[in-house]
């Protein structure tokens, strides 16, 4: 399209192209109502003055803005997150600054549900969101909302992650948040827990929660982790309100490595045989000895949650502190991995070398010979998975970490948010979100 206009000096006119994007279609716009427009330039287009040219910010956009929370707000928790809706328009600026002027780092949940700062607000704060956004003729609109964080709360309590911070893992470990033994968290504010603890995995795998207990839960990923993946968590809980009028104490963050290398142990009742792959090649096999009839092993997949080159087993608790019968002994012990809260190990066990790939004679652990047990310890890390079968005895649930004990479908039972997308493999930020 072209219009005409007046070449100052030159005594004629010559037709000049309207400019492009969304000035030549605001343009247009004014000129459809009856608003004169007068292009005045050189003939040659070395330059051209728009007369007249409409101001942007005075034209009226379509795009509505909705801000949470809402203006004026008093005593919003300091783990407040904000919510901006867009009617006819896209958002393009998002800010939160504090009554100083500060900016507040933050992002966006991966499903876009929510803006979440990067670190607890400040108690008693004033804070200010404006959003900016455009209607489809890129013309902006803005909004604004203040709010006032809530005072520091006297009742606060912790919580803690099992996992340690840049340590590696074998690709079976999950991650673990115990609360105060004595202390459960409400259901109805188990939800508001789980959203706001964040994981970030690199490479993105899909995973979620899962309340073992109202003090303990745990994530994993759909399957096994992916080896060499970085797992970034960050417990979002300072300032959260966790029901009784408790608050969360702070926030805590982690980075947690897993092995390049996956290194697993199989061990067969059926056969007797303990199986070692690594990469899932086979690298070492050896004869064992389950439990007997009476204290039989566990069928299951186990995680191996502790090694101690040294230990000792000790049972008198139950007699009285006394040594006396089959059950009832203070053994030393070599070369041990835990697989169960409840006591079942593998380990060296000198004295069954003779039953060991013929018939089971433990009080539950898997014994090897002292060799055996030595190259298996070496061998393996916390977080590596180890899966007995053929025992005829189910792993009992919770005994241990046993998240890969269940089916997916299983695990999310657990969880009180929605199932993550299946056809998101990205990384689950706050509740399946990411």
């Amino acid at each position: 399209m072209t219009s005409t206009a007046r070449a100052v000096g030159q005594g004629r006119c010559v037709p000049l192209l309207l400019m492009e994007s969304r000035f030549r279609r605001r343009t247009l716009m004014l000129v459809s109502t009856g608003t004169a427009v007068l292009f005045v330039g050189t003939a040659c287009g070395n330059s051209a003055t728009f007369v007249g040219a409409p101001d942007l910010e005075e034209l009226d956009s379509a795009a509505q803005i909705t801000l949470t929370p809402e203006n004026e707000t008093e005593d919003a928790p300091v783990t407040t997150e904000l919510e901006v809706s867009v009617e006819d328009g896209e958002l393009t600026t998002l800010t939160l600054t504090s009554a100083d002027g500060e900016t507040v780092e933050g992002d966006w949940r991966a499903d876009g549900s929510t803006w979440v700062p990067a670190e607890p607000l400040s108690y008693e704060t004033t804070y200010t969101a404006r959003a900016v956004a455009l209607d489809k003729h890129e013309i902006p609109a803005e909004s604004e909302t203040s709010f006032t964080t809530m005072a520091s709360p006297g009742n606060r309590m912790g919580a803690s992650l099992w996992n340690s911070s840049e340590y590696e893992y074998g690709n079976a470990m999950p991650i673990m948040i115990d609360f105060p033994r004595d202390y459960s968290v409400p259901e109805d504010k188990r939800d508001d827990v789980e959203r706001r603890l964040f994981v970030e995995s690199d490479p993105p795998q899909m995973g979620a929660w899962h309340w073992f207990s109202g003090n303990h839960l745990e994530y994993r990923p759909k399957e096994f982790w992916v080896p060499g993946s970085v797992v970034k968590v960050r417990l979002g809980l300072g300032g959260l309100p966790l029901g009784d009028g408790l608050y969360g104490m702070q926030d805590i963050s982690g980075t947690i490595h897993i092995s390049s290398t996956t290194r697993h142990i199989e061990a067969d009742n059926a056969t007797k045989q303990l199986t070692a792959t690594e990469n899932g090649e086979v690298v070492k096999t050896a004869p064992i000895s389950l439990g007997k009839d009476s204290t039989p092993s566990y069928s299951g997949t186990m995680i191996v949650m502790e090694r101690l080159a040294e230990t000792v087993f000790d049972t008198t608790a139950a007699c009285g502190g006394k040594v006396e019968g089959d059950d009832c002994y203070r053994t030393d012990i070599q070369w041990a991995e835990r697989l169960t809260w409840s006591g079942q190990f593998i380990h060296s066990a000198p004295w069954s070398v003779g039953d060991q790939g013929t018939r089971n004679v433990s009080h539950g652990c898997v014994n090897v010979a002292p060799d055996d047990a030595e190259w298996i310890y070496n061998f393996t890390r916390l977080g590596d998975p180890v899966v007995v079968k053929g025992t005829g005895v189910e792993l009992p649930y919770g005994d241990g970490f046993t998240a890969y004990d269940m089916s997916w479908e299983e695990f999310l039972e657990g969880s009180y948010l929605p199932a993550p997308d299946a056809e998101d493999d990205g990384d689950e930020e706050s509740g399946n979100d990411d």
